[in-house]
């Protein structure tokens, strides 16, 4: 855009003034923040951090698996006793009746046929609950079984747990001393920016994505990738060395340098 409004020139008339040194202090401090942007991105997208998250939900879903089968087998246990105790009151009913029929004690012929019979039906009604009572059992061993497997998974997730945030607890660690060593730089080179240009940037850099200063390379933006026009390039070459300019495409502050093909 020309100073009428026209696409892809770079403003003519600076709105600061700021030494060159000045302003390729700028160009650095825009460094220390593209590569703070870089740790952040590269924090959230840790597969170590994503691991553990999927560890963490699967642990809590086991646990609850691991409850849901605990209450099952309990509730099979209630049965397997009430089971238990059927059986052996009838085999302790049977035992009484056969210990009376062979006391000899009954002579009428009615009451030995009423006894035997008792004991038949006592002996199939014996057999009817030792198979509920098997039965009972074998589904106690099966939710049992459960508890064991999933009880195994619990513990295999939670070794895994303890490695990744063992790992991810180094990566963290060299991580925040790269942040803080930079940050710390960048706080360096803020120290000498005038507040006016530092203002500036800080504008530009929120409105474009952490991005408030680019450089000129070979007669291209490096903010947008704009080719400037051969009369822009002029007039970049006659501009003052402490003009503050800025593209009119992009509108990020420009910085000059020896390679900017001026």
């Amino acid at each position: 855009m020309d100073n009428n409004g026209a696409a892809g020139t770079i403003t003519r008339e600076p709105l600061l003034n700021a030494e060159p040194v000045i302003q390729l202090r700028l160009l650095e401090l825009q460094d220390r923040d593209t590569h703070l942007a870089q740790i952040d991105h590269k924090v959230r997208t840790l597969p170590e951090a994503a691991r553990l998250a999927e560890l963490a939900a699967r642990l809590i879903r086991v646990l609850d698996e691991i409850t849901a089968a605990e209450t099952i087998a309990g509730d099979l246990r209630l049965g397997q006793a009430r089971a238990d105790a059927d059986v052996e009151q009838v085999r302790e009913r049977a035992r009484r009746d056969q210990e009376l029929l062979d006391s000899g004690s009954i002579n009428d012929p009615k009451q030995l046929q009423s006894l035997q019979h008792e004991l038949g039906s006592l002996a199939r009604r014996q057999s009817e609950l030792e198979d509920v009572e098997l039965e009972v059992m074998e589904r106690v061993e099966g939710a049992l079984a459960a508890v064991r497997q999933l009880t195994g998974e619990r513990d295999q997730l939670e070794i895994e747990q303890l490695e990744v945030t063992s790992a991810l607890e180094g990566l963290m660690a060299g991580i925040t001393a790269e942040r803080d060593a930079t940050a710390a730089e960048r706080a360096s080179i803020k120290a000498e920016i005038p507040d006016e240009l530092l203002a500036l940037y800080e504008k530009i850099r929120v409105d474009r994505d952490g991005r408030g200063a680019a450089r000129i390379y070979r007669g291209q933006c490096e903010g947008c990738r704009m080719q400037l026009p051969p009369s822009e390039i002029d007039a970049l070459r006659n501009a003052a060395p402490d003009a503050v300019i800025r593209c009119e495409e992009c509108r990020r502050i420009l910085i000059r340098t020896a390679e900017s093909g001026l």
